[in-house]
């Protein structure tokens, strides 16, 4: 008990300390970048450290969200396994089997044609 209360007394203000550098450096980054490019490209005003860091959490907000939820890419790829992954090998056979026959009438593709080489 006592051995993790001093662990927590230094990874607490160690990951708070870390949390500053990180926005500091991250706002930097973005006041360097913008005071180089925007003045000069579009004619922007230049930036303080302040704007700078203001600007790099609202991208955040906007652009890049906080992490709390997984990418839509992955959402379908976890449904279509929970339900796939219930189905014996047959019954996935004949799944995959119904999807191209599907796929080939929405296309108009001939299942009888022959299949064209690959080179």
């Amino acid at each position: 008990m006592a051995g993790r209360l001093i662990k927590l007394i230094f990874i607490v203000p160690l990951a708070i300390l870390g949390m500053f550098l990180f926005a500091f450096i991250g706002g930097e980054i973005v006041l360097q970048l913008w005071n180089w490019l925007m003045p000069p490209l579009f004619g922007l005003p230049v930036l303080t450290f302040w704007k700078a860091l203001g600007l790099l959490a609202l991208c955040r907000i906007l652009f890049g969200g906080f992490g709390w939820h997984r990418p839509r890419r992955y959402v379908f790829r976890d449904r279509a396994d929970g339900r796939c992954g219930r189905l014996t090998p047959e019954e996935r056979d004949r799944f995959r089997q119904r999807v191209r026959e599907r796929i080939r009438e929405y296309l108009g593709v001939d299942p009888s044609a022959p299949k064209p080489e690959a080179h």
